[in-house]
């Protein structure tokens, strides 16, 4: 018996694909479609349940750019195709796509690597600065947020991560 492939959503930084190569991904918190999540967005299709999961995860990468002020102000999402074995539940609320990954994920799980473009990098400065602020209720500060999702990230094959990281860092 096989174990299911489940799509994980992984926040990351641009320092963060520099060591995907050699040491994968960190174990930490990352965003699926979840009972919870499915549960809360009962109306929607698979693809919409994936997109909210997506945009989440874009917004934790905000949180990381935080904590993070080197990094290039890209936010970064890493999709990945994990056995179900590997991502772990988390006690969420209704409408929850938070999950926790319960090893370092390598680059060979690596579908799809998505990256804001140079012109989203300015947005991205002021949401970085706001993020917990938005979360925390702050309408000024979601607004900021907005303004960096209103930006589309850039999608790369993991084969162009060498290129990627020479284009962005």
């Amino acid at each position: 018996m096989t174990d299911e492939l489940v799509r994980v959503y992984v926040p990351a930084t641009v320092p963060m694909l520099s060591r995907l190569r050699e040491q994968g991904l960190a174990d930490g918190e990352a965003h699926a479609v979840t009972p919870q999540l499915r549960e809360w967005y009962a109306e929607g299709d698979e693809e919409e349940l994936e997109y909210v999961a997506f945009t989440r995860a874009a917004q934790d990468a905000l949180l990381l750019l935080r904590a993070d002020p080197a990094a290039p102000r890209r936010r970064v999402v890493v999709s990945v195709d994990l056995p179900a074995s590997a991502v772990g539940r988390m006690d969420g609320d209704l409408g929850s796509s938070l999950v926790r990954l319960t090893g370092p994920v390598p680059v060979t799980s690596v579908a799809a690597i998505h990256v804001d473009g140079a012109e989203a990098v300015e947005d991205v400065v002021a949401a970085a600065e706001v993020i917990a602020e938005a979360q925390a209720g702050d309408p000024d500060a979601q607004f900021t947020v907005d303004g960096a999702e209103d930006h589309e990230l850039e999608w790369y094959d993991v084969t162009e991560l060498d290129l990627l990281l020479r284009s962005v860092s």
